[in-house]
């Protein structure tokens, strides 16, 4: 008598409750596996050390233009021993401060805390201030006080719309990397050009408000604090991020029609402990041109208004882990199935 050969997607459930269970075990750590080689790049802190040289804390000594200073400054910007001040709530200001020492560092994490506020009420302010990390330093320009043809990395705090779309709020946090070759285009509020970002309500807050912006292994991460819980909110996180070494960290703001204090209380630079291939350390960093690896065009965030997705590649480790144990898996289904199958059969004989 044939038996009827029962589906392969109801095979499992067919089968003792001992090998069900067994399975879901394998695919459960196959998910886990996967979870963690996604995010394992995230790290918890603890493997950090604080870049005085690359660092900007109260009360700010080495800011100035003596050959000996790591700090130099530009336009509207005021120094005092509580704050650094980009621009102040008055019209038509252009500000920024520049670390004067070239980064090495392959993998980092710079801490950003900020003020910003004025009294101009609800969608009268503005205009935003930008967090740099480019090859370029003090070069004045469109796009909050600097240049918009930049090379490297910019993170921008957008505190006005100028594009005036219905389907985002401001203020905004987004990223854009950049070779020189494409402009910020500041009557869109970069669109066309950013990598992520989220809404962040920054505005005239009685507590202190934090951005992270982490890079590392070619992903870049930054994270917001704004809502006075100690606790970090992720805003952007994506992969595939190419940027070289030696390039200057910086801060700049402006004002229009409408205007904003605009405050840096710290800039704290952190190293973080990484281990890279013998290839990536042997390569020439200063040499890499910023780049971003993405499914998707930037360019296509115009008809995606979050702004937000990922493309983040396992490294090669990773994918031999995650094929190995997914082989496995595969192996130890077959021979507890085969086992079951077979003993099912040998009992289905002693009725014929």
């Amino acid at each position: 008598m044939a038996r009827e050969r029962i589906p392969s997607a109801l095979w499992l459930h067919s089968q003792p409750s001992v090998t069900r269970k067994m399975c879901h075990r394998i695919f459960l750590l196959l998910w886990l596996l996967h979870f963690s080689s996604v995010y394992s790049d995230i790290t918890d802190g603890n493997a950090e050390y604080l870049k005085r040289e690359h660092s900007l804390i109260k009360p700010y000594q080495g800011v100035g233009t003596s050959p000996s200073s790591q700090w130099d400054f530009w336009g509207s910007t005021l120094v005092t021993s509580q704050y650094v001040r980009l621009t102040s709530d008055e019209r038509s200001k252009q500000g920024s401060i520049w670390n004067t020492v070239p980064c090495y560092l392959k993998d980092w994490e710079m801490h950003v805390q900020f003020k910003v506020h004025g009294s101009g009420r609800k969608n009268l302010h503005g205009d935003g201030f930008a967090v740099w990390y480019t090859k370029e330093r003090l070069h004045p320009g469109s796009v909050f006080g600097s240049s918009a043809n930049f090379h490297g990395l910019a993170i921008f705090i957008d505190t006005f719309s100028k594009d005036e779309a219905p389907d985002r709020s401001f203020p905004y946090i987004s990223a854009m990397v950049n070779n020189g070759s494409l402009p910020y285009d500041h009557g869109k509020d970069g669109r066309s050009t950013e990598l992520g970002g989220c809404s962040a309500e920054v505005r005239n807050k009685d507590h202190d408000t934090y951005m992270a912006i982490r890079y590392s292994k070619g992903r870049l991460t930054i994270m917001v604090d704004v809502d006075d819980r100690n606790d970090w909110k992720e805003c952007i996180d994506i992969g595939g991020v190419r940027l070289p070494t030696g390039y200057y960290f910086g801060a700049s703001a402006a004002t229009g029609d409408l205007s904003d204090n605009h405050d840096i209380i710290s800039m704290k630079m952190y190293q973080l402990m990484v281990e890279h291939t013998p290839e990536e350390d042997n390569q020439d960093w200063t040499k890499i041109e910023p780049s971003v690896n993405l499914l998707k065009s930037p360019k296509d965030n115009i008809d995606d208004p979050t702004g937000n997705f990922r493309s983040t590649p396992l490294t090669g480790w990773k994918v031999f882990l995650l094929l190995l144990c997914a082989l496995l898996g595969i192996v130890v289904c077959a021979v507890v199935g085969a086992v079951v199958f077979q003993k099912r059969q040998e009992r289905n004989k002693r009725f014929y």
